[in-house]
């Protein structure tokens, strides 16, 4: 099959720009050098009105051809200096939207598909943040990229159902799920393989693509998949979900009895009281969060932590992985997402003892004997760092590797401004090595001190592992590169990436055997 989509000449006053059909009409992009873009491609109709706090629905049918050259709608959120965007971009509702960067020669075969889910703690982001610009990794790897732009915060992740029974939750999860349907239905126009697929995300992202693993509708609707530090086990019940519902209609000052009207807020209103919200919680109860993916017996049967280790994921290849140092980006940015201070660890182990009849004085004192350093800050990050991200990526490895091709991963790499700010391989600083996008950030410190050409060798390394993978379900570099075996969890083989990759037989040996098999969550 060859590349469908056509260059018409003469749509603007001096410009060219492909078009191809879809299910709703016609979309027109821009060249960028040999990659053809389009931003902006509606996957889903605006989420106003009775569409607010419902699933998502597909968009009206247009006529004649949609220019798709901008980004669009922000999912509305309270940003924060750890989501850095352009000044010009607007939030609003509708905000169902997906970028596609295809490369733009004729092609035999249908490419592969790589489509991303970004993280923000399922509150914050946007597919528009120049990070996730996939036009380098399309022209490296010769294949398709779809970048998600899906609800968050309030909208996506809080879930209401509890409130009135027309309210759905996992919102997010929805939209990402109507936004794979697009991609089984359209890709194949832009040049993309519908049937090899990888899903891939990071942060909340990834912990959408673990979600997603044990979720029955997802089955055919992505091949592979790729987690980059989820957090696996944030994932709510319905009672504690009911809990922070009725904490944000205190916060509204409404009573249950006018949850209905929540449809007919400014959306302002409900996006400022969601920040409060999303901001109290993790202060008062380190550890958790206000807004994650819900059990809802429905999208979710069981928890997905609990799903993989009774070998109920999705059968396809996963790769998975943390980075070495991830609390630090929290302590720099004094983000009270994480808990980073010695008083915060032991309140989130004294809470999660209380909530948890599984977790005993003895297992606490097992797991803390890993830590000896707990009373200092770097103990409560490493802490923080295992609890939230190291153990859950650990749990779902050994779980999904008894029936499919796992690898893992831990990214150690660390530029020398990065290593003296004492961030070192913190949360995310993997984003711009996986899209081979640096310099997005306006006065980025990242090379102030050096280590753009080892930087960038890692970022070849990590994009042709990645694309490798997505390509042939492998991921091998086929350039010298280190051999990356498949997962063995009575060896845990793990590739750590740094200057010089190599492959290590579990490199977290103590703390693993301190947390042991058994996963424990602190949602």
């Amino acid at each position: 099959m060859s590349t469908r989509f056509e260059i018409e000449r003469g749509w603007d006053a001096d410009g060219t720009g492909p078009i191809v059909q879809t299910t709703s009409g016609r979309v027109r992009g821009f060249l960028d050098g040999p990659i053809a873009t389009w931003r902006g491609i509606p996957y889903g109709a605006p989420v106003t009105g009775t569409r607010r706090f419902r699933p998502p629905t597909p968009p009206e049918s247009w006529d004649g051809v949609r220019d798709c050259l901008r980004f669009g709608a922000i999912s509305p959120q309270t940003m924060g200096a750890m989501v850095p965007v352009d000044s010009d971009l607007r939030m609003g509702e509708d905000c169902l939207w997906l970028n596609v960067w295809a490369p733009s020669g004729s092609s035999d075969e249908p490419r592969p598909v790589m489509v991303w889910l970004h993280g923000g703690a399922y509150c914050l982001g946007t597919a528009a943040q120049a990070i996730y610009d996939g036009r380098k990794l399309a022209e490296t790897g010769d294949v398709v990229v779809v970048g998600v732009n899906y609800r968050l915060g309030a909208l996506g992740f809080l879930d209401l159902s509890s409130l009135f029974h027309g309210f759905t939750p996992n919102l997010g999860l929805r939209d990402q799920l109507a936004a794979l349907e697009w991609v089984r239905d359209n890709i194949a126009g832009f040049g993309g393989d519908p049937d090899n697929v990888t899903l891939f995300g990071q942060s909340s992202g990834a912990g959408c693509v673990t979600a997603l693993l044990t979720a029955p509708r997802a089955a055919g609707l992505f091949h592979r998949a790729i987690a980059q530090s989820p957090p696996a086990t944030t994932v709510f019940g319905q009672q504690r979900a009911a809990i922070v519902a009725r904490r944000y209609l205190e916060l509204l000052d409404m009573s249950t009895t006018q949850a209905l009207d929540l449809i007919d807020l400014p959306i302002e209103r409900v996006v400022r009281a969601a920040g409060v919200l999303f901001d109290e919680i993790p202060l008062e109860e380190p550890g958790r969060l206000a807004a994650a993916p819900v059990v809802d017996g429905d999208l979710l049967p069981g928890y997905p932590i609990d799903l993989f280790q009774r070998g109920r994921s999705h059968r396809v290849p996963l790769i998975i992985g943390t980075n070495k140092d991830e609390a630090s980006l929290f302590r720099l940015f004094r983000s009270p997402i994480m808990p980073v201070t010695p008083d915060a660890v032991n309140i989130m182990l004294r809470d999660a003892a209380g909530n948890h009849p599984d977790l005993s004085a003895e297992r606490i004192a097992e797991i803390t004997s890993a830590y000896p350093d707990l009373g200092k800050a770097r103990g409560a990050l490493a802490m923080s760092t295992d609890a939230a991200f190291r153990m859950p990526a650990h749990w779902v490895a050994d779980a999904h590797a008894s029936h499919s091709m796992t690898w893992a991963y831990r990214f150690d790499h660390a530029t020398p401004m990065l290593r003296a700010a004492r961030v070192g391989a913190g949360h995310a600083t993997e984003l711009p090595y996986t899209f081979g996008n640096f310099g997005t950030l306006n006065h980025d410190p990242t090379f102030w001190l050096g280590g753009r050409k080892q930087a960038t060798e890692v970022s070849g390394r990590m994009m042709r592992r990645w694309l490798a993978f997505a390509t042939h379900g492998v991921p091998a570099a086929l350039d010298g590169s280190k051999h990356w075996p498949p997962y063995r969890p009575s060896k845990c083989t793990t590739l750590v990436m740094d200057t010089v990759d190599r492959v290590v037989d579990n490199p977290d040996h103590d703390v693993h055997t301190a947390w042991g098999d058994q996963a424990v969550g602190f949602s």
